[in-house]
């Protein structure tokens, strides 16, 4: 059994969905087809609750009856028989009843969950209806009956795979199921979600819980990329990478693919490929245990980036002093993303600044402290690049016009970062695409 996990713009239009019944009904291997919100969807979710929590209920009002009425575009040429179009229609009302109801409710960040779901909900269902219309035999299976997270968050792989068995055992016949990405149950029994790009999460642990034989995600554009496409005009589609580099490149930028996304398929073994929904035959990128070769594969930047400096003499070399400092971030649950350090001094990067301003209270006693906003980390990904002769020379000599504010190099030896200033993000793609791949 294999997953095909389709995003927002590859179910955004009627013809993208004609076209998604077309992929996942070819072939004979049994198919879970994992749906996103169709594109736009989301936002206008967000924009919703967000007036509600303001009690701006007649802008949300309006929000609603703006997206209902795209909805009810959107089935009127996604189905053609009457039967249907029923069928479509009265699924459209019923999640937008929904919608109205909430609005006479008092706002809450549960209520707020139970909004976002919304749209793969709507997504799956439509789909369902139109796979009927054309004969082809499948089943709706509910997310919410067997995706869960514990209390810190964090999936519940264990129970994920015991629900989603049983589900599969009683429709044992069929061949082609479709879910909802995303969405899931908290551990009080509510309504949540997998954050923003879940979707690929979602179809990652499912791929993992049935040990599928792949774990297909399908965009619009064919494969990671060994540059930014929307930055960099020429750029190339890598074939293949290891765990290791994608989940660099995830995490450090590349917009294909969620970061959370590689661990199960990786912990599980199942391959990954990304694909692309408008190029169904091109190569697409192919993500498996072992790298195809040594050296540079791709580069990826992390936007809205904040540096912080403690500058310490006093302190710095006595026992316990980054412990300490690492329990303030802990405290407040804020990743850190690059470290370095020198004699009198620790330099860190975060992409979380919501409790910015306690952090910074907690860490004056430590020392002077300094803060950079505006700031970007570019990773330079590739098999055991630290140990590939000459590249830190070929890495620099690209940008040797570019201020450098921090590097970390050794950590891994799949990934060089550097950390720029936010205005020059563009640039120094740009001339890495140069120096590192010989592209203009």
């Amino acid at each position: 059994m294999k997953i095909m996990k389709f995003g927002g713009t590859s179910v955004g239009k009627p013809e993208r969905m004609f076209q998604v019944a077309e992929l996942v009904t070819r072939g004979d291997e049994p198919v879970i087809v994992v749906l996103s919100a169709l594109s736009g969807t989301t936002n206008s979710l967000v924009t919703i609750g967000g007036y509600i929590a303001k009690g701006e209920r007649s802008l949300a009002k309006q929000e609603i009856a703006k997206l209902e009425a795209h909805y009810l575009d959107f089935i009127s040429k996604l189905v053609k028989k009457p039967a249907s179009l029923e069928k479509a229609k009265a699924i459209v009302a019923e999640h937008f009843e929904f919608l109205n109801i909430i609005l006479k409710i008092s706002f809450s960040e549960a209520l707020s969950k139970d909004i976002l779901a919304q749209g793969e909900l709507l997504s799956t269902k439509l789909f369902s209806v139109y796979l009927e219309e054309a004969g082809v035999d499948h089943e709706l299976l509910p997310a919410l009956e067997f995706m869960s997270i514990d209390s810190y968050d964090e999936p519940q792989i264990g129970s994920i795979k015991i629900k989603l068995s049983q589900l599969l055992k009683q429709h044992s016949a069929k061949k082609l199921f479709v879910t909802q990405g995303y969405i899931c149950r908290n551990a009080r029994g509510e309504v949540d979600n997998l954050k923003r790009g879940g979707s690929d999460y979602t179809a990652s642990l499912i791929a993992a819980a049935i040990n599928a034989s792949v774990c297909e995600i399908w965009t619009d554009i064919d494969g990671m990329h060994n540059n930014d496409p929307r930055i960099v005009k020429k750029t190339v589609p890598v074939e293949q990478l290891s765990f290791e580099e994608a989940a660099e490149l995830a995490y450090f930028g590349a917009k294909i693919l969620h970061p959370a996304s590689i661990w199960p398929a990786q912990t599980y073994k199942v391959p990954v490929k990304l694909l692309n929904t408008m190029q169904p035959e091109a190569k697409g990128t192919t993500i498996c245990e072992v790298a195809e070769s040594v050296g540079v594969k791709a580069v990826a930047a992390k936007d809205n980036i904040t540096a912080i400096r403690i500058k310490s003499s006093r302190m710095l070399l006595a026992y316990g002093f980054l412990r300490k400092i690492f329990e303030v971030f802990e405290k407040y649950r804020t990743p850190i993303d690059m470290i370095t350090t020198s004699e009198v001094a620790v330099s860190l990067t975060i992409d979380n600044t919501t409790q910015l301003k306690e952090i910074l209270k907690e860490l004056e006693p430590f020392g002077t402290i300094e803060v950079d906003k505006d700031q970007a980390i570019i990773s330079v990904v590739g098999n055991e690049i630290s140990q590939t002769r000459d590249m830190i020379k070929k890495l620099f000599g690209s940008i040797v016009n570019i201020p450098v504010r921090m590097v970390a190099y050794g950590g891994s030896p799949h990934n060089i970062s550097l950390l720029v200033s936010a205005k020059d993000k563009t640039q120094i793609l740009q001339q890495l695409n140069k120096g590192m791949f010989g592209l203009d």
